[in-house]
C-alpha cells in the first residue's frame, strides 16, 4: 500500500502532471477540441476538493482526474464526458449543489453528475441495501443517456485499481459487488477490456493466494505457448500476406479469472487448460461494405490449413450480439492436438469489441441496429424499475439476469429478428412482445410444429405465440421463464391477481375472527403467522382466500397461543438442536471491519454457524455475515450467495480467520475413472484404514466401463481432503478426484 507523504509543491506538481496527461490525450483525440470547458472543470473541482485526501494520501482530486482519463482514453468519450467525470464527487462530497453544476457548466453536464451522485436508504427500507438503490438511480439514469453508466464504469475502475490502500472487509465488500454488477453490466454494454480487468481485479482481492499461484504460472508458461503461437500463426501469416491485406496477428491469452472459472467448472488443473490463448486477427479495411467479405476470405484460407471444429463457428458480423460486438469466430486444431479460437476482425470490429457503444461516437454510427439493440436493452430496464422488486437482493438479481446471457436469434412469422437470451421458451418470446401476450399465453408454434409455452427456443426458429382469454398467470411458469423482463412481467401480474385473492381472504378471516370474540388486529395476524410458520399476514390472507387454510377450530388454537419463532426457527434452528448440531452462541458486541473475527470450537460450542449453501470447512477462504439473528454465518468466498450479501449488506460482514479447531467437518468428494473389479473396496479401505478418515457416505454407479463416486468423509480442514484427493488419484483405474462444492 503505498503513502504519500508529499511537499504541498510535489503535490502540486503531482496534480498538474496527471492533469496534464488527461489533457493531451484528449487534444491527440479526434473529438472536437473543447479544452476551455475541461479547464474550467478541473479548477473548479481542485477547488472544491481542496484539501481533502484519499485513504492512501493523495490528493483526492487525483481520483476525478484519472477517472476522466479512462473516460477519455481508454473507454474514448468526449468533452462533455470528462466534465462530468472531473465533477462527479463534486455534489456528493462538497458544499456545491447539481444547481452550481448547471449554472457553471449547463444542464447537460448536471443531469449526468447528478446521475453519478449516491443516495442512501430510498425504496428498499432501512436494512436494506444502499448498493441497490444507488444502482438503481444509475439505470434511470442511464435510460436517458448511456453516458452516466460508462462514467460509472471508469470510477468503478479506478476505485478496484486502487483498493489495496483499503480495509480487507472493504476490499471483500466493493470486489464482490464488482464482479456481481459491475462486471457483468460491462459485458453487456460491450466494454470488454474493462469487464476483464474488473474482474480478474476483483479476484486478486478475494483469492489473492490463487490469483498469484495462476499468473505465475501464465508467466512460466508463456516461452512454450510464444513457440505454439509461432508454429501455428507462421503458415496463416504467408496466405493473409499473399491476399495483400495490412493486419496484426496475436495471441491473446485468457484472463486470470476466466482460467480458474474453468478449473472450477470443468474440474481440472491448471495444466489441463488447453484453450489458454486465442488468436486475434485484426486487418485495415477502409470501406466498410468490404469487412464481411474480407473476414469469409480470412476463415477459408485459415480452414485450408488447418481441420475446422464444425459446432464452433460463430458468425456475430450477419448477427451482432445485442452490445453490439461484430467478429468471425472459428476454432481449428492447432498443430499440438490442441483447439485454438480464432477471431477475425476489422479494426473498426475491433475498437467497438474493446469499447463497445462508447466507439460509436467515434465511427458515428446514427440510429443504428446497435443503438436500436441498446434502446430495447434500456426498455426492459425500464421496464423492471417501474415496478421494482421490494427486496434489494432480488432486485439486483433481476437486473442481473440479462447482463451475461449469451444470446440467440429467433423469428416472427413475419421475418422480424428477435434477440433472446439463451435458453428463453416460447413464454419468454410472449412476455418480450407484450404483458398481455405472455399472460394469456397457452402454446407456440415453432417452425410450424404446435410446442408447450415450456418449449426451449434455438438461433434460427421460426416461432409464433398462441393465446387465449381464458387463461391466467400461473406461479409455476416462473420455472420456464429466463429473461428478466419475462420474470418482472408475471411477477406483477401475480401480485396483481394475488393482491385482489388476499382482500377477499383477509375479508373472510375478519368476519370469522370477529364471530368467534376475537379481535382482527395486528397481535392476534402476528400470532396465528407465528404458530403456523407463514411469511407475514398477507401470505396468511391469500391462502385463506385460496382455500389452502379452512376457517377451522385449529386456526382459533393458533390464534389463541402465544407464538413461538415460525419461520425464523425452521431458518436458523432457533430454540432446538439436531442431535450431531454444535450448540451456536450469538456474536456480541460492534461489527467493525478493522478488527478479524476468530472462529472458534471449544467443547462442542461454536462462535458461527457454516452456511448451508457452500458448506465451508477450514482452511476454505471465508468471510462471516451476521444475520439478522445476531449469529455469525461462515461462507466461502466464492459462494452465490456471499457474492448477493456482499453487494446488499456489506456493512454486516465480519473479516474471519480459523483458530485451531478439535471439531470435524463434513466435505463432499467425486471420484471418477475406469471401473474394474475391486476398486471400491481400495477407496473404502484408503480412507478409512489407510488414512484414519471417518466415511459417512458412499454412492457409486458405473456405466460401460467407466464409474462415478460421490463420497462424503469428515475431516479436520482442507489439508486432510487435498491429501485424500492427492492420494486416491494415485489408485490403479482412477482418472479425478476433486472436492465438491455443496
Amino acid at each position: 500500500m503505498e503513502k504519500y507523504n508529499l511537499t504541498p509543491k510535489e503535490e502540486e506538481d503531482m496534480v498538474n502532471g496527471a492533469y496534464k496527461v488527461l489533457r493531451d490525450g484528449y487534444l491527440a483525440s479526434n473529438h472536437r477540441k473543447k479544452v476551455d470547458i475541461i479547464d474550467r472543470a478541473f479548477r473548479f473541482a481542485c477547488e472544491a476538493h481542496k484539501g481533502v485526501r484519499r485513504r492512501s494520501g493523495e490528493p483526492y482530486i487525483m481520483h476525478p482526474i484519472e477517472v476522466a482519463r479512462i473516460v477519455s482514453q481508454e473507454i474514448g468519450l468526449g468533452s462533455t464526458s470528462i466534465c462530468s467525470a472531473l465533477l462527479h464527487d463534486v455534489v456528493e462530497d462538497t458544499e456545491y449543489t447539481v444547481e452550481d453544476i448547471e449554472a457553471q457548466f449547463g444542464k447537460k453536464i448536471a443531469e449526468i453528475v447528478s446521475g453519478l451522485t449516491k443516495i442512501s436508504g430510498g425504496i428498499f427500507g432501512d436494512k436494506a441495501s444502499a448498493q441497490a438503490e444507488n444502482f438503481r438511480k444509475l439505470l434511470l439514469t442511464m435510460s436517458s443517456d448511456i453516458r452516466v453508466v460508462l462514467i460509472k464504469m471508469a470510477d468503478r475502475l479506478h476505485n478496484m485499481r486502487t483498493l489495496g490502500s483499503m480495509l480487507p472487509s472493504k476490499q471483500y465488500k466493493i470486489a464482490g459487488e464488482t464482479l456481481y454488477i459491475y462486471a457483468p453490466l460491462a459485458h453487456r454494454l460491450g466494454l470488454f477490456a474493462i469487464k476483464t480487468e474488473l474482474e480478474d481485479l476483483s479476484f486478486k482481492y478475494e483469492h489473492p493466494d490463487i490469483y498469484k499461484n495462476i499468473r505465475q504460472k501464465i508467466l512460466d508458461t508463456e516461452q512454450q505457448r510464444n513457440d505454439l503461437f509461432e508454429r501455428f500463426s507462421k503458415p496463416i501469416k504467408e496466405k493473409l500476406d499473399k491476399m495483400g491485406l495490412h493486419y496484426e496477428m496475436k495471441a491473446r491469452v485468457k484472463s486470470v479469472y476466466s482460467i480458474w472459472n474453468k478449473m472450477e467448472t470443468k474440474r481440472v488443473p491448471f495444466e489441463e487448460v488447453y484453450d489458454l490463448y486465442a488468436a486475434r486477427i485484426v486487418f485495415e479495411c477502409p470501406n466498410e461494405a468490404d469487412e464481411k467479405r474480407i473476414c469469409w476470405n480470412i476463415y477459408s484460407e485459415i480452414t485450408d490449413l488447418y481441420r475446422l471444429h464444425p459446432d464452433r463457428t460463430r458468425d456475430w458480423i450477419s448477427t451482432p450480439k445485442a452490445n453490439g460486438y461484430r467478429a468471425l469466430h472459428l476454432t481449428v486444431m492447432g498443430p499440438d492436438g490442441n483447439w485454438v479460437e480464432v477471431q477475425i476482425r476489422s479494426q473498426r470490429m475491433d475498437e467497438m469489441a474493446e469499447r463497445g457503444f462508447a466507439a460509436h461516437w467515434k465511427y458515428k454510427i446514427g440510429e443504428g441496429e446497435e443503438e436500436n439493440e441498446l434502446a430495447i436493452w434500456l426498455q426492459t430496464i425500464e421496464d423492471i424499475l417501474k415496478n421494482p422488486e421490494p427486496n434489494a437482493i432480488d432486485f439486483l438479481d433481476t437486473i442481473k439476469l440479462n447482463l451475461f446471457a449469451s444470446e440467440i436469434v429467433v423469428f416472427t412469422p413475419k421475418g422480424e429478428l428477435i434477440t433472446l437470451p439463451n435458453g428463453a421458451s416460447v413464454l419468454d418470446l410472449a412476455y418480450n412482445l407484450h404483458s398481455e401476450l405472455g399472460n394469456h399465453c397457452i402454446a407456440g408454434k415453432v417452425n410450424h410444429k404446435l410446442v408447450p409455452l415450456s418449449h426451449k427456443l434455438a438461433s434460427g426458429d421460426q416461432a409464433e405465440v398462441l393465446t387465449s382469454n381464458s387463461q391466467q398467470p400461473q406461479p409455476e411458469w416462473e420455472s420456464f421463464l429466463v429473461t428478466a423482463k419475462g420474470k418482472q412481467r408475471l411477477h406483477a401480474a401475480l401480485r396483481r391477481d394475488h393482491r385482489h385473492v388476499a382482500e377477499e381472504g383477509e375479508a373472510l378471516l375478519r368476519k370469522f375472527l370477529q364471530e368467534n370474540n376475537l379481535e382482527f388486529n395486528n397481535e392476534t395476524i402476528t400470532k396465528i403467522v407465528g404458530n403456523m410458520g407463514l411469511r407475514n399476514g398477507d401470505e396468511l390472507c391469500f391462502m385463506i382466500g385460496n382455500n389452502e387454510i379452512a376457517l377451522s377450530d385449529q386456526l382459533l388454537k393458533h390464534a389463541r397461543k402465544s407464538k413461538n419463532n415460525g419461520l425464523l426457527s425452521k431458518i436458523f434452528r432457533i430454540g432446538s438442536k439436531q442431535k450431531d448440531e454444535p450448540e451456536v452462541i450469538k456474536f456480541e458486541g460492534k461489527i467493525d471491519p478493522k478488527i478479524v473475527y476468530n472462529l472458534t470450537s471449544v467443547n462442542g460450542v461454536r462462535n458461527y454457524t457454516l452456511a448451508d449453501c457452500c458448506h465451508p470447512i477450514p482452511g476454505d477462504d471465508v468471510v462471516g455475515f451476521v444475520n439478522q439473528n445476531n449469529i455469525v454465518e461462515v461462507h466461502k468466498l466464492t459462494c452465490p450467495n456471499m457474492m448477493r450479501l456482499k453487494s446488499s449488506f456489506g456493512g454486516r460482514l465480519l473479516q474471519t480467520k480459523w483458530e485451531d479447531h478439535s471439531a470435524k467437518f463434513l466435505a463432499s468428494i467425486e471420484v471418477t475413472g475406469i471401473d474394474r473389479m475391486g476398486i471400491l473396496q481400495e477407496i473404502a479401505y484408503l480412507i478409512s484404514t489407510t488414512l484414519s478418515i471417518n466415511l459417512r457416505r458412499l454412492n457409486i454407479a458405473a456405466n460401460d466401463g467407466v464409474f462415478k463416486c460421490e463420497l462424503d468423509v469428515l475431516v479436520g480442514d482442507t489439508k486432510v481432503v487435498d491429501n485424500l484427493c492427492k492420494r486416491m488419484r494415485q489408485v490403479q483405474g482412477v482418472k479425478n478426484a476433486v472436492r465438491l462444492n455443496k
